[in-house]
Parts: structure tokens; sequence; C-alpha cells
């Protein structure tokens, strides 16, 4: 089994940093304390990480009051990993899940019909991050054979690159072991106690790993072109995504929100990244610093999706990197055209 969750210590925490987490969701934080409006349609949507600057869309559309201008009441609920939040969809516990757009190509090729109805982010905002005493031996995933390397959680999109980039880089999977780290503390724990070599994670985890020296950076997908260099391609991540048969029998609510949706990223476009932060909770940069905070967000604010489009070439370059190595996508026929839709955010109406 080459695919791991942190030892016992790094459980408890990572269990502890959940449970924190889920308190605070959508209906248990101080940000989300809204009384609901009764005449409206009611969606829980399972974010992969709620305080990561790349899922930051979620949290914000609440700050800015859009979800009651679009008339939709929102619960968001916080889970550190996209795998399980899927799962939580399959099951029915939630209707929506912020995620990657390439879980609804993995889906599709189990059976399953699922759809991302907004893209929020061009490229995914991962950086692979490594323990800085291993700065000169460790150059590339081509290094990564017998190295224990952090992820978020199995089967989460971490390590669905994880794995893409060790086997284009001559490293077959099972040669490494994945370990669930999650992000934030848990992940930063992980690296400074050795239990990981590197590491994949998003802002602000990553300013945090590098403003103390903890780690050093392999490989960058905060831009447009190091993500290409990287994933060869554009790789939407960011999305809304809903199982097929909800999205087709609730067209009107799901509308609802990608007007929120579009709205947000219109004002994301239109802010600064201190204007954008001045918005998100204040326990969003624990441990960083809003200062660093912004200052991230400032250097990264590019992967934001403007539009709300899926990007044209993006479903073939996701479908390929997960047909790279994933047993479950490889052969398979694939029907990308069902994997997501553009029909909501070409008839989005701006709420303001």
């Amino acid at each position: 089994m080459n695919t791991k969750r942190i030892g016992a210590a790094g459980a408890a925490l990572l269990a502890a940093t959940t449970m924190a987490a889920c308190a605070n969701s959508a209906s248990g934080s101080p940000a989300a304390a809204t009384q609901h409006d009764a005449s409206a349609p009611t969606v829980t949507i399972m974010v992969g990480g709620l305080s990561k600057q790349i899922y930051l869309p979620f949290m914000l559309a609440k700050q800015l009051g859009y979800y009651d201008k679009a008339g939709v009441n929102v619960d968001l609920v916080d889970e550190p990993a996209g795998g399980d939040a899927t799962q939580n969809m399959l099951a029915g516990q939630v209707q929506g899940v912020g995620g990657f757009y390439d879980h609804n190509i993995a889906l599709q090729a189990q059976g399953k019909s699922s759809e991302a109805v907004v893209s929020m982010l061009q490229i995914p905002g991962e950086v692979e991050l490594c323990r800085s005493d291993l700065k000169g031996t460790v150059k590339s995933p081509a290094d990564f054979k017998g190295r224990s390397l952090g992820i978020t959680d199995t089967g989460s999109s971490t390590d669905f690159l994880t794995q893409y980039l060790s086997k284009k880089n001559g490293v077959d999977p099972s040669q490494e072991t994945r370990r669930g780290v999650g992000a934030g503390q848990t992940f930063i724990a992980a690296m400074k106690q050795k239990a990981i070599d590197c590491g994949m994670t998003t802002e602000p985890t990553v300013s945090q790993a590098l403003s103390d020296g903890t780690a050093f950076v392999l490989l960058d997908m905060r831009t447009a072109e190091g993500s290409k260099a990287a994933l060869g391609g554009t790789y939407p991540a960011t999305s809304l995504y809903m199982q097929t048969d909800w999205v087709n029998s609730n067209k009107a609510t799901v509308q609802k929100l990608v007007n929120a949706y579009v709205s947000t990223l219109a004002w994301i476009q239109s802010h600064s990244a201190a204007d954008i932060a001045a918005k998100m909770p204040a326990d969003y940069y624990k441990g960083v610093g809003k200062d660093a905070y912004v200052a991230a967000l400032t250097s990264e604010k590019g992967i934001f999706n403007p539009t709300g489009l899926m990007p044209q070439d993006g479903p073939k370059t996701c479908l390929a990197v997960l047909g790279e190595f994933n047993p479950k996508v490889q052969g398979k026929s694939i029907d990308l055209s069902r994997t997501y839709t553009n029909e909501f955010v070409q008839a989005a109406t701006p709420v303001s």
C-alpha cells in the first residue's frame, strides 16, 4: 500500500484540526450566522478546505451577501480533503462540492455522473514543497523514488497531481509513499517532524512554510507558466460540481448559485488582494498573519477565473493527467462534455 495517513500523533492533530474546521462550517461560524430565508432553497456545499486561497470564492460570496441577493441559502461545510467531499456528495449528505474539476472525470470513469457548473480557478494554485534539509538532494520529481510525499488525503486532487508528476518524471507511484497530512498546521507539522520529505499544498500554507525556512519550492503551479510546464496545459481546478441528476432536477437553484459565484469572480477581478482579505474571516490569516496572506493573494490573484466559463483546453489536459497514472481512467471512453456545463454561467445574471 503506497498511500497512507500520517502516523498516530499526526492523525490526532489532523483529527483535532478537522473537528475545528467542521465547527467553522457555515452552520456554526460567526460569518455564517445569518438567518435563512424560509422562502429560498437551501443548498449544502462541502468545500475541500475553506481557508485555502484556492477555495476563497465560496466564503467570499457569503461575506459579500451574494447568496442572499441571488435568492439561495447556502450552508458551507469544511472538509480538508476533496476526495472525502466527493464521497459525501455521492452519499447525498451534501448537494455540491467545492473542489477540483478533475474529480468529475474520475467519477465518470467509475460509472457515476457529475458535472462542474462553474469554473473558479484557471490553474491549480498548488505548490510542491520539500524540506529545507533536502535542498540539493531533491531537485525534481525524478527524485521522489523511496520518498514520503504529503498530500491532502487519498483520492484528493493533490494525490492525483503527485502521482502524475512522479510518473511523468520516471518514478512509478508505487515506489513512493503518499501520506494524507491535510493542510495548514498538520502539513507543516508533518514536514517539521520529517514525516514527509515533500508535499503538495496551497496558500496560505505555502507562505507559512517558507517564512521560517521549513521548506523550499520544488514546483510552483501558482502561475499559468508554472502550471503548463508541470502539467502540459491549462488545468482548471476549483469548481462547484454536483451530481448530474440533481442539477437537472434543480436548475433554478443551480442558476441562483452560479449567479452568486459569477458575481463573486467579477468582484475579485475589480478589487485588490487587500480588499479581498478584508472581507475574509480573521481566522483565515491564523498562523501566517494578514500581511503575508495579502502578499500571497496578490502574487497568485491571476489563478481566479474571471468569467466562470470552463477553459476550452482545460478538460483535455485534466484527462491526459489522470490517464497517465489512474487505472480507473486508463482505457475508458470519457465524454468530457458531460463532466462540465457552461449553461448556467452563460445565463448568469449579476447580483449586487
